[in-house]
Formats: structure tokens, sequence, C-alpha cells
């Protein structure tokens, strides 16, 4: 049995997969300068990549989507500091397991050397799990490295927070897997198979930037074939038809308005379909959430005012979840403002008060709504009944034009500004 102070591959965490080892298990980078993606993090002196260089690594946690690295980046900063590596899945184990791995680190640190404890899906220790971490941390038996794909700002103590630092990794970049499944096939790992350049552009593509699904998609696919992977192969290996969406051309943009109009018009069976497409062709869910935002003001103002809330909620969620999970914030959002009241009146005032600034040029407020002092003779609303004032509020050459003109989607809003018009003398 090996010593514990005498360190092997497996613990250093720098261990070969065995030939038997998922493709994405086999081709996992094991040093800095194999690693893809994550260049904010890992530029020419960034206070990770130099910590990781000099071995001299820190408490942190990782946070971000499925297949952007976060295992194989904590594998690669045990090796770094040559420290032994012990990894969990906060899902399986519990506190004995972990006092188990504290155990052997203190063995360890009686042979001077330390210990990275790798714990995924740190966010699934409830609060008690986690606070059982903090004196391993704060004394530095250990050297933690978390690993979640949600927001530890919701699902980490505190506490613990405040003991590591956070690196947010991104969603691999098409560029970034296209890479990874291009060293897989120069590796041999398709055999003797042709693979099309058609079907490793699609796996990219579709991977969602998750390298582990587009690795493994590639392994069944070659597995598959006979003599040559083609785009129907790496198609059945996805488990997913080909949307054919570019988000840099007129798809992205027909499909975009498409959902719009499909809104507009109130019809939620459409709105949900164009959204899945968009969705399906790896369309950015931000891009999604902003048109919603502007559709909710554009398009149904305040027929129902909730409308702006429910997008900006959606917004919200797509920042804070981020996919697959944000999906059903947006679907919740497309079937609200679909099936909302539409006005337009919002959209025509500012069109209409835009318009007569440009033909007339911006009036000077009258002088006793201005501010510094000047404004003598100021009627405060708050003191009249109904808090309304008679006195005029616009610049004079302004006076008895009307941008804002509510429709029938607007009863309240009208009824309102009737009985205000009312107070100031005015029928109109």
């Amino acid at each position: 049995m090996d010593s514990l102070f005498d360190p092997t591959d497996a613990e250093t965490g720098t261990h070969s997969a065995p030939d038997t080892a998922p493709l994405a298990a086999r081709m996992r980078p094991t040093t800095l300068e194999e690693f893809v993606g994550q260049e904010h993090l890992l530029s020419a002196g960034s206070a990770l990549r130099t910590a990781i260089e000099q071995g001299k690594p820190h408490s942190m946690i990782l946070h971000g989507p499925p297949g952007s690295g976060k295992t194989t980046l904590a594998r690669i900063i045990a090796a770094s500091a040559s420290a032994a590596f012990e990894e969990l899945s906060a899902v399986e184990a519990g506190r004995a397991e972990v006092r188990a791995v504290l155990a052997r680190a203190r063995e360890r640190r009686l042979g001077e050397r330390e210990t990275i404890f790798f714990l995924d899906e740190i966010h699934r220790f409830n609060k008690g799990q986690q606070d059982a971490l903090l004196p391993a941390v704060e004394e530095g038996l250990v050297t933690l490295i978390g690993a979640t794909t949600e927001n530890p700002s919701f699902e980490v103590n505190r506490a613990l927070l405040s003991r590591t630092r956070l690196y947010e990794l991104e969603e691999l970049s098409e560029e970034n897997v296209l890479t990874l499944l291009r060293r897989a096939l120069e590796h041999g790992e398709c055999g003797e198979a042709q693979v099309d350049e058609q079907a490793i552009e699609m796996l990219a593509a579709r991977a969602q930037g998750d390298a582990r699904t587009a690795l493994s998609a590639l392994e069944l696919a070659c597995e598959t074939a006979i003599d040559s992977v083609t785009v129907e192969h790496a198609e059945d290996a996805l488990q997913r038809r080909i949307v054919h969406y570019d988000k840099q051309a007129d798809s992205h943009y027909d499909t975009i308005s498409a959902w719009i109009k499909a809104t507009r018009g109130s019809d939620p069976d459409a709105s949900l379909y164009y959204l899945a497409v968009m969705l399906e062709g790896g369309e950015d869910p931000r891009f999604i959430a902003r048109r919603m935002v502007i559709l909710a003001s554009e398009d149904i103002g305040n027929a129902d005012p909730n409308a702006l809330t429910v997008a900006t909620a959606a917004a919200a969620a797509v920042e804070h979840a981020g996919l697959p999970e944000c999906q059903f914030a947006l679907a919740q959002a497309a079937i609200y403002l679909s099936l909302a009241p539409k006005s337009d009146a919002a959209k025509r005032a500012i069109g209409a008060a835009r318009d007569f600034v440009r033909e007339h040029g911006a009036a000077p407020p009258p002088v006793q709504l201005r501010s510094g002092g000047r404004g003598q003779g100021y009627d405060y609303p708050h003191s009249h009944p109904g808090h309304i004032s008679e006195q005029e509020l616009a610049p004079a050459a302004v006076l008895g034009e009307r941008f804002y003109n509510p429709d029938d989607a607007e009863p309240e809003p009208a009824a309102r500004l009737a009985k205000i018009r009312r107070a100031r003398g005015r029928e109109d």
C-alpha cells in the first residue's frame, strides 16, 4: 500500500484515465497549457494563474455551467502544488465521508504534505454540513475547492464564502469545444473512421458549451459509425435533431421577429414554439430576455403593468440560474406576455413627445418648477384633496399637447387621467 507521504498520480489528481474510461475522462487536460477556455481567469499575471504557477493554491469556489472545466481545473491546481487530491461529490457524501477526508489530511500534515479537497456540487451540502468545513479551511488543514453550477451567493454559506475566493467560469465557446474535439481526433480516439468536418462543427455548436457532452457524443458517434462519422451519426449521438439556426445570420433575426409578432398577437403556442427554436438553436437567453422586457412595455404597457415585472424577473432568472433551468422562467414569461392585454399607448406616447421636442426644441420649465431655490410659487400637490393641484406643469409652448392617449385596453389609466384633467379644470 502506498504511503500517505509518498504522492501517487492518483493522489495528485494527475492520473491517466484507463482506456476503458469515457472519452471525456481520457481527454481531460492535465496542465494549464492543455486547458481550454476561461481566459478571463487564467490570463498571464492573473491571481489564479499566478497561484497555480507558484504552486500556492488558495481555497476557492468555482462557479460555472456543466462541462466548463471545474473538475479539470481543480486537478491541475492540485498537481501544480504536488498536493494530495481528495474528491467527493456532495450529492453522495455526508459528514462521515468529510471527516474521513479531514482525518487523512491531518496524517499527511505530519509528513508536511498538503491536501486539496475538491467538493463537487457543494451547493448540495446543507448549512450544517458546510459549517463543518469551516475549521478545516480556517486552519489550512485542507485547501477547499468547491464546485457548483448554482449561484454561490444563494447556495453557499456566507461564512464559507468569506473564507474562499469565488471564480466564475464561463460557458465554453464553440471554438473551445471544437478545439477539444479535434484534439481527441488527433489522438486517434475515433480509430480508423473518418469524421466529417460538418459533424465536428455540429457537435461543437450543439453541445451548448459543455465539453463533456460534446466528447461523449463524439465517442458514441464513432462507436456507431463504420467507415465515416456523418452529421446524421452526430445528430443521433446527441439524441436531438439539428436545428438550422445561425445565431449570426438571418435566422437569428427572423426567429426573434416571429417570436415578437406571435407574442404581440396573443398566441402562446406560437410564442413557445419560436422560444423553443431559439433555445434549441443555442441562442443567448439574455438576448431573449431583453426582447421580453422591451415587448412588455412596447406592446403591453399599462394594459397590464405586471407584464414588465414578469419580464424583468425572467431576465433576472437568466442571470441567476442560467441554462438549462432559466428556460422555465422564459417559458413562463412568454405565456404571460402572450395572454396579457395589449396596448401600444406607451410606445405612441414617447414617440409623440420626442417628435414634438425634435420639431420645437426643449422649452425651459416654468419658473415655479425649477430647482436651486428658484422654484418660487410652486403649489405642493399633497396639500390639496386628491393630491392634485390646478397649477400648470408644462412649459407654455407645450400646454394643450396630448402625447399620452390611453386606448380601450387601458381603462384604469384612462379613468385616472380623465379625473386629473377635470380636477385641473380641463375636460379634454
